[in-house]
């Protein structure tokens, strides 16, 4: 059952259960009204016989001639009353044919109330009235012909009245119903025609402010990071193939090189030596590469844990001297801290000490006296991360791509590196929602800048 149709159904559905009970409530308080109009009326007309009590003394015949030609103008169909003593015994009825009999409840009601009402199983309605001169008890009974042919039509009328509502009420229904879906119709068409080929294609917007047009907007924004992302993908596959393929490449010449000649032990270690760089190379691209593609962009930094990015930056510095003994790595602060919490974050460790171990390699790398100058500083809210060197400064348009992975700079043509560390920087400090940045400054100095938000409170 398709969505249009569910709506449709069950907008019918509810609209038939208001009816319905609409329907049901006039029936019966129609019926109570004319149950009651009846009353009033069968209890005029025994009020019209309590106004003649006075010649109930005269003979029987007497009275009920006089009964008789009272019920003649009576507006009661099949009118009937009998009078009864206080005890409960007949005195006179009319017609004299009717076959009567009082049940005790019904006396022994009339009695305590003064007046009440009933109705016998065919339909007759009954009142009992104590007259008030002497205790004696009048009942008149009657037939509602007309009113009960009447609730007949008007349950006849509602019946139809009730399936024409809910023919028009479905056919309404499924009419707009269909009008509200037509704009969902048309942006599911436009979404089956963009495929992987296609994601330049966005879908149209208007100026309207409703709910369709957030869904369109969201959708191209999707588009948006779909298409950076498989652009990313390619563009990651493209290079990581290549990279891979280039050490691959010269081992595996090494390699018949070896077998296609004899050669002393000298030059099989000479060979074995060569293998060894080329596969610690792989090794060392591997990692990279596992390392960008298995984070998680969508962990969630509020869970990670407090941490000194001070301390960090050491333990950054001690692991960057064992890889590079000549490193020279000098730590200042460019603002004190005022307090104890002035650098701390939320962060991972390992992350953030790979951040700051890439950009010491990279410094360093890059430097023209292997001597990397780190500044520590903070606004109070913000944590800024400088790491100078002096080198060669990037022009203008390779500074736009320098954290693209496998991209490279001009300084680099003499260096070792795959076009990574970058990458994984830029990537690491996204995620703990932070920034990275280049800036050429005086001097021939290069400066790499993180910026990470100071945690907002300590939790012990």
């Amino acid at each position: 059952m398709n969505l249009k149709f569910r709506f449709a159904l069950l907008f019918t559905f509810f609209v038939s259960i208001v009816l319905a009970i609409s329907s049901i409530t006039i029936y019966f308080l129609y019926e109570s009204y004319r149950e009651s109009q009846f009353l009033e009326r069968v209890k005029t007309e025994g009020q019209q016989f309590h106004n003649i009590s006075s010649l109930l003394t005269r003979p029987e015949g007497g009275t009920t001639q006089v009964l008789n030609n009272i019920l003649h103008y009576s507006t009661v169909f099949d009118e009937r009353i009998i009078i009864l003593d206080s005890t409960g015994q007949l005195i006179s009825k009319v017609p004299d044919t009717m076959h009567f009999s009082l049940k005790p409840a019904y006396l022994k009601n009339i009695k305590e109330q003064k007046e009440y009402a009933w109705f016998s199983e065919n339909n007759y309605q009954f009142v009992g009235v104590v007259l008030e001169e002497d205790n004696r008890i009048l009942v008149a009974a009657g037939y509602d012909k007309t009113g009960f042919e009447k609730s007949s039509k008007l349950r006849l009328i509602l019946i139809f009245v009730f399936i024409g509502a809910m023919l028009i009420t479905a056919f309404l229904a499924f009419f707009f119903v269909r009008q509200a879906f037509m704009p969902l119709t048309r942006l599911s068409m436009q979404m089956n025609r963009t495929t992987f080929q296609n994601l330049a294609h966005r879908i149209a917007v208007t100026d309207e402010d409703n709910e369709i047009n957030d869904i369109a907007r969201n959708f191209n924004n999707m588009l948006e990071r779909l298409g950076r992302a498989f652009e990313f993908q390619k563009s990651f596959v493209y290079h990581a193939s290549h990279e891979l393929r280039t050490p691959l490449a010269t081992m595996l010449s090494q390699t018949e090189l070896a077998l296609g000649k004899q050669m002393t032990d000298a030059e099989y270690k000479k060979v074995l030596h060569s293998l060894k760089e080329d596969q610690q190379e792989m090794i060392e691209l591997t990692n990279s590469l596992l390392t960008i593609s298995q984070v998680n962009d969508g962990e969630q930094v509020h869970n990670w844990p407090l941490l000194r990015i001070d301390e960090v930056l050491y333990e950054a510095i001690s692991t960057s001297k064992k890889m590079f003994p000549d490193l020279i790595a000098n730590m200042s602060f460019g603002t004190m801290p005022e307090s104890d919490d002035d650098f701390v974050v939320r962060g991972n460790e390992s992350l953030l000490k790979s951040v700051f171990t890439n950009l010491i390699k990279n410094a360093f790398l890059y430097s023209i006296d292997q001597k990397v100058d780190i500044t520590l500083e903070s606004d109070g809210t913000v944590i800024f991360v400088h790491f100078d060197n002096e080198g060669t400064q990037l022009p203008a348009d390779e500074k736009e791509n320098i954290m693209t992975p496998f991209f490279r700079g001009g300084n680099a043509a003499k260096t070792k590196g795959f076009g990574l560390g970058l990458a994984i920087v830029h990537r690491f400090v996204t995620l703990h929602k932070g920034t990275i940045n280049y800036t050429p400054i005086a001097n021939d100095v290069n400066r790499f800048t993180v910026t990470l938000n100071k945690a907002s409170q300590v939790q012990v």
